[in-house]
C-alpha cells in the first residue's frame, strides 16, 4: 500500500482530517471527540487527492448531497466491513437502531457487536454512523461528540 497523505477540511462541526491514497478514502476524524486522531508521523500533508471529498462534503453540508459517491479503503474484520456497507444504506433523513442493523445482518443478537462495530467506523460521515441511535431513540454514542451527532442528524432533517 502506498503512503497516506492527509488534509484538514473545514466543516460547520470543525476542521476533518481526512486520510487515504490518491486511489481512496481510509479516515475521516473529527476535531474533537472520544475518537479523534491527527496525522500520523509517517503520513505526508498534499490537498489534491481529497479534491471530491472536499466538494462532495461541502455539498452534503449546504444540503445538496444526500449520499456520498467516494472510493474507499476500509480495513477491519468482515462483520465490522458488513456492518460499515449497511450504514451506507440507510438514507439521508432515517434513522436505524443497533438492533435494526443487527437484524439486517442475519445477527438479530448483535446490537452490542453492531455498537462496537459502528463505533470503528473510519471514514464518519460519509459511512452514516451518526444515523445509528438506541431503540428507545435516545442519540448513544458517537466519536465526534454527541453534539455532532445531534447537529449531523438536525442537518438532515431527522431531528427539529
Amino acid at each position: 500500500m502506498s503512503a497516506l497523505s492527509y488534509t484538514h477540511i473545514a466543516s460547520p462541526v470543525g476542521d476533518l482530517l481526512v486520510a487515504g491514497t490518491a486511489e481512496a478514502l481510509h479516515f475521516l476524524s473529527f476535531p474533537s471527540g472520544h475518537k479523534s486522531f491527527g496525522p500520523r508521523p509517517d503520513w505526508r500533508r498534499a490537498d489534491a487527492p481529497f479534491r471530491a471529498v472536499k466538494e462532495q462534503l461541502a455539498a452534503y453540508f449546504a444540503g445538496e448531497l444526500h449520499r456520498f459517491d467516494l472510493p474507499l479503503h476500509l480495513s477491519g474484520t468482515a462483520f465490522q466491513t458488513s456492518v460499515w456497507h449497511s450504514l451506507a444504506t440507510i438514507p439521508l433523513g432515517e434513522t436505524r437502531t443497533y438492533g435494526q442493523i443487527a437484524a439486517l445482518l442475519g445477527r438479530p443478537k448483535a446490537s452490542r457487536a453492531v455498537g462496537a462495530a459502528n463505533g470503528n467506523n473510519p471514514v464518519p460521515i460519509i459511512l452514516p454512523c451518526h444515523r445509528v441511535i438506541g431503540s428507545n431513540g435516545s442519540l448513544t454514542g458517537f466519536g465526534g461528540g454527541l453534539p455532532v451527532k445531534d447537529y449531523l442528524l438536525r442537518l438532515e432533517g431527522v431531528l427539529a
